[in-house]
C-alpha cells in the first residue's frame, strides 16, 4: 500500500492480544476478521498495534525477546483446527479456565501444549514440512531464525538469564553452539515450526486488512531485552560487561509519568561498533518491521539523538545522563539499504533541540496526544498548534482512557478541557475524537478504549508498574454498528474516510 500518513485518515489502536475470544487472549483468527470488518464499516484507513514479538516476564511489548521473532500467544487456535493440526473437539477442553482467568500465563500454558500438539501431527504431513523448510531457508529469516530457535531451544532447558548457561554457550564458542543444536535439534525444530505459523497468520492478517482499504501501522520499540536472543548472538552490539551483564541500562529521567523517571533496564547500544558494522542489524530489523506492517512507528524515537543512560543496579531513573545515539547516520544508511521507509517518530517526553533537529532532517511525522495538553494554555498538544505532519492521539496505550483521565483531572485543568472543548463533559471521549478528527494532522487514531467510552479499568498499560499490564480485552457486544456509524459520520465530515468503501457493520454472536 502506498503511505496512508501522507494523506488524511484515521484510525483506531488495538493490540491483538486485546481482541474478543474465548481462548484466554485476543489472537489472529476469525476474530481479527470480524474487527477488520467493523474498522471498514467505522471508516478507518488504519489499524495501529503494539510490538508483535514474544515478550519477557512483566508481559510487555516493549520488552521483547527478539527483536524477529513473532510471539506465539498470537497464534489463532481456530485456525491450526482448519489446517487439520488440532481436533475441533481439543478447543473446547482446556480454554475456559484460561479466559475466565484473565492471566496470560495462564493462556501462554495452555497455548503451548496445543502448539506442542500441532507440531506432533505436522511432522506426519510431507507437504507441511516442505512449506516449513522453504520458510526455514528463505533470506528474509535467514538473519535471525537459527540464532532465535537455538536460544528459545536452550531456554526450555535452563530456565533463566543467558548469562547463567556454561561460559562456552553464553560466550558463543563455535563447538558449544554446534553441540546445543545437535543435542536439542527437535526442539530447534519445533520453536521453527512455531515461527511458521505466526508469520504465515499474521501474513493472512495483514493481507485481509489491506484488502479493505485498512493499512497497518506496526511499532517497533527502540530498546530490546537483555535476556533476548538478540543481546546473546551479537554482544558485541551492546554496552556489556565481560560476564554479558549491561553496564548501564535504558530509561526516562523523571516525567509526567513518574517522579523517579522510569527505569526500564534494557541494555543500551553500542552505537560506535554498529556504525563500523554498517548498522547491519538495525537495517535489517527496519526490513523486517516493514515487511510486517505498511507502516511502522519507532518507539522512543528521542534515543537516537541521546538515551538516558542509568547505572546497572540502580534502583531508579533520577541520576543518569543523556549519551549520544546514532543521529541522521543511522536513518540515512537505512534508507540507501530499503529505499523509502514509513516511519512514525515517536517524539514524547523530554524533547531537546537536538531531537527536534532529527525529527526535521528525516522529515518524519511525530506524535501528539490531546490528553498532554490541558495542563497548560497553548499547549504544543493542542489541535491549533498542529501541523499537517504529525499523528494526533486522544491517548496512547501508556495513558488512561480518556473517561479515566477526565475524572482525574484537577478541578483547574477540567476547566480549561470544558472551555477549550466546548460540552459539559459528559461525552468526554467523543469531544476528544471530534477534536482530533477536526484537527489539521494529517493522521488521527484513536484507541479502541476511547470508542467504547470505557473507564480506567480498560487502562492497557501504566508506565512504571511491572505488574497488572497488558490484559485488557475487547468485549464482542461493544462492537456495534451503532458506533461505526457514528466514527464513519466524523470521519466522512473532516475528510478522513477510509477503505474501499464501507461495508455494513458485522454482526457479532
Amino acid at each position: 500500500m502506498d503511505n496512508v500518513l501522507s494523506r488524511r485518515g484515521a484510525g483506531i489502536l488495538l493490540h491483538p492480544t486485546s481482541l474478543p475470544g474465548r481462548f484466554g487472549v485476543g489472537d489472529l483468527g476469525p476474530e481479527a476478521d470480524r474487527f477488520l470488518d467493523w474498522v471498514q464499516a467505522a471508516g478507518q484507513s488504519l489499524w495501529q498495534i503494539l510490538p508483535l514479538h514474544p515478550t519477557g516476564s512483566h508481559d510487555s511489548p516493549y520488552g521483547a525477546t527478539s527483536a524477529f521473532a513473532g510471539n506465539p500467544l498470537l497464534i489463532s487456535p481456530e485456525l491450526l483446527s482448519e489446517q487439520g493440526l488440532v481436533s475441533p473437539a481439543a478447543l473446547g477442553d482446556s480454554w475456559p479456565a484460561a479466559a475466565a482467568s484473565g492471566s496470560l500465563s495462564q493462556a501462554r500454558r495452555s497455548k503451548e501444549m496445543l502448539l506442542r500438539a500441532s507440531w506432533e501431527r505436522a511432522r506426519a504431513d510431507r507437504a507441511m514440512l516442505e512449506e516449513l523448510e522453504g520458510f526455514r531457508r528463505a533470506p528474509e529469516q535467514a538473519g535471525w531464525l537459527r540464532d532465535w530457535s537455538l536460544f528459545a531451544a536452550v531456554k526450555e532447558k535452563r530456565p533463566g538469564a543467558w548469562t547463567a548457561w556454561p561460559e562456552e554457550l553464553r560466550r558463543r564458542r563455535a563447538e558449544a553452539l554446534d553441540a546445543a543444536r545437535r543435542e536439542l535439534a527437535e526442539e530447534i525444530a519445533y520453536q521453527e515450526f512455531v515461527q511458521w505459523l505466526f508469520f504465515r497468520q499474521w501474513a493472512r492478517v495483514k493481507t485481509e486488512a489491506n484488502r479493505r482499504g485498512i493499512a497497518v501501522l506496526g511499532d517497533l520499540p527502540i530498546y530490546i531485552a537483555h535476556d533476548s536472543a538478540d543481546v546473546w548472538a551479537r554482544q558485541d552490539l551492546f554496552l556489556l560487561d565481560s560476564s554479558g551483564e549491561p553496564e548501564l541500562v535504558a530509561g526516562v529521567p523523571p516525567d509526567a509519568f513518574s517522579s523517579t523517571g522510569q527505569l526500564w533496564g534494557y541494555p543500551l547500544y553500542h552505537w560506535e561498533q554498529m556504525e563500523r558494522d554498517g548498522f547491519s542489524w538495525w537495517i535489517a530489523r527496519l526490513r523486517k518491521s516493514l515487511a510486517t506492517a505498511d507502516v511502522v512507528r519507532i518507539d522512543h524515537f528521542r534515543g537516537f539523538a541521546a538515551g538516558w543512560a542509568v547505572r546497572a543496579r540502580a534502583e531508579n531513573a533520577i541520576a543518569g545522563e543523556w549519551l549520544p545515539g546514532p543521529g541522521r547516520e543511522l536513518f540515512e544508511t537505512a534508507r540507501s539499504a530499503l529505499g523509502g521507509i514509513p516511519l512514525v517518530a515517536e517524539d514524547l517526553g523530554i524533547i531537546t533541540p537536538d531531537v527536534q533537529a532529527l525529527l526535521a532532517a528525516l522529515d518524519l511525522p511525530g506524535m501528539k496526544v490531546l490528553q498532554f495538553g490541558f495542563s497548560e494554555d497553548d499547549s504544543d498538544h493542542l489541535p491549533h498548534r498542529y501541523r499537517k505532519n504529525v499523528v494526533v492521539y486522544t491517548g496512547t496505550h501508556d495513558n488512561d482512557t480518556t473517561r479515566g483521565w477526565f475524572a482525574s483531572l484537577p478541578e483547574q485543568d477540567r476547566r480549561r478541557v470544558l472551555d477549550y472543548l466546548g460540552g459539559d463533559g459528559n461525552a468526554i471521549e467523543w469531544d476528544l475524537i471530534r477534536a482530533a478528527y477536526a484537527s489539521v494532522a494529517n493522521t488521527a487514531v484513536v484507541p479502541l478504549q476511547d470508542v467504547f467510552g470505557l473507564e480506567s479499568e480498560a487502562r492497557m498499560n501504566t508506565p512504571g508498574r511491572a505488574s497488572g499490564n497488558w490484559t485488557w480485552r475487547a468485549e464482542a457486544p461493544d462492537f456495534t454498528a451503532e458506533r461505526a456509524a457514528r466514527l464513519s459520520r466524523l470521519a466522512e465530515l473532516t475528510g478522513r474516510s477510509g477503505g474501499r468503501g464501507r461495508a455494513p457493520a458485522p454482526e457479532r454472536a
